[in-house]
């Protein structure tokens, strides 16, 4: 899994630097298939991410494809699904590279909601040289590419790379078993062969122990330095056989590793799949038979209906034009109405006014309230001037008093002084 990622990941990014989105005639052959293998590569980032319980669990959503945002409808169920799914997908992947972004909901304004993600993905550094429209589909090569880079922030954020793998170097068994492991091992086969086998594999001999007891052989030094010849009875040595061919058995045990396998289903597999085409094949063909006739006897029936409805088609055409003509002149008419109308209004109100000012004026003039008031306080007046005339008396007379008190006792002073300069005279 590893290895594929980083091949996916080599293999998108030479795709989408060197021409992600020129035309297919200056780019490879491989062109075509770049934006499944983008696909595929992002369906394996957002694993990392372990989107299937922050997004697909929490909204109840299914598992996409490896294909699912190429195209629409054929890959998904439909296009309103498709692009809610990859507006969701987004605002995660900006949560999760570290920026604020508000979930969308499933009714939001597309186009509000495909520039804001742009925007996002600009505040990042990429370079966005498309409409906002193109993402509106919800599938396809932008969408993908909107996608794949924010991926690629959110893997940054968490310190996530994809490094180069590490093969292990192959050996030799003769190289890598050593003379003492090669000891243990045979005497541990040894001790397998002592035991009493199982009922299913007592005529069955294990490959590993032939290879060790091979391997124990060739390293004898001993050699032989004349030619051997056999001293054993031929007859005795046919029993021997006999007695021992079911042991001779050698079953090789099968490796899911082995690409011997995986051949051998892959060729299975294709078989499969020619006689599975050969028999879709004939109904496909039926199938698009029986279309291709449907379709004429749809074609011939609605050039059929189409010419005897000819004259009502003219009739209702010239219908739609009266009507038309009918509604324009309503319109002006109706705009005339609604001038005359906003000014008799407005002569109403004048009129309402002047006659509020009239109603004031001939109350004021019938009405005696203000005559009465007058002579009320005309009387109150005099009654107040009277006061004041007896309160202007008083005052003079307390003054007159006053004057003529301070008068006489000025004479009083006067005469005192008088009479007391005589006597004074003599004594002095």
């Amino acid at each position: 899994m590893g290895n594929f990622l980083i091949a996916l990941e080599i293999i998108t990014i030479i795709m989408a630097e060197d021409g992600r989105r020129g035309d297919e005639e200056d780019r490879g052959p491989g062109a075509a298939h770049q934006l499944f293998v983008v696909m595929e590569c992002l369906l394996e980032k957002l694993k990392v991410l372990n989107y299937e319980e922050e997004v697909l669990a929490k909204h109840n959503m299914k598992n996409m494809s490896r294909h699912y945002f190429v195209s629409s409808p054929y890959l998904a169920c439909n296009s309103g699904e498709q692009f809610f799914m990859f507006t969701i997908i987004a605002a995660w992947l900006i949560n999760e590279a570290g920026r604020p972004f508000t979930e969308p909901q499933e009714y939001d304004e597309p186009n509000a909601t495909v520039s804001n993600i742009l925007a996002e993905l600009r505040a990042f550094g990429v370079k966005v040289d498309f409409p906002p429209s193109k993402l509106k589909s919800g599938s396809g090569e932008h969408v993908c590419f909107v996608l794949d880079r924010l991926a690629e922030e959110a893997l940054k954020r968490k310190g996530f790379s994809f490094r180069r793998p590490n093969y292990p170097t192959e050996t030799t068994e003769e190289e890598s078993v050593l003379e003492d492991d090669a000891e243990l091992t045979l005497s541990k086969v040894e001790e397998e062969m002592i035991e009493e086998p199982d009922e299913e594999e007592e005529n069955v001999m294990d490959l590993e122990a032939l290879k060790l007891r091979t391997t124990h052989t060739v390293s004898s030094p001993a050699a032989p330095d004349e030619i051997l010849e056999s001293t054993v009875d031929a007859a005795e040595w046919n029993l021997e056989v006999e007695r021992v061919l079911a042991q001779l058995k050698v079953t090789i045990r099968t490796d899911n590793k082995d690409w011997r396998i995986h051949v051998d289903q892959m060729h299975q597999h294709k078989d499969g799949i020619k006689s599975s085409l050969k028999e879709a094949k004939s109904y496909l063909d039926k199938l698009q038979e029986d279309i291709g006739k449907t379709l004429e006897k749809v074609g011939s029936r609605e050039k059929y209906i189409n010419n005897q409805l000819e004259h009502l088609i003219q009739e209702y055409r010239s219908a739609q034009a009266k009507l038309s003509e009918a509604k324009e002149r309503y319109q002006q008419a109706s705009g005339g109405v609604t001038e005359r109308t906003r000014v008799l209004a407005e002569i109403s109100e004048e009129l309402e006014k002047v006659k509020q000012e009239m109603e004031e004026k001939g109350s004021s003039m019938s009405d005696g309230a203000p005559v009465v008031k007058i002579k009320q306080s005309l009387t109150k007046l005099k009654q107040e001037i009277v006061q004041m005339d007896v309160r202007i008396g008083v005052v003079e007379h307390t003054l007159l008093q006053a004057k003529l008190k301070e008068k006489s006792n000025m004479t009083r002073d006067m005469h005192a002084t008088n009479i007391s300069e005589p006597v004074a005279g003599p004594f002095a």
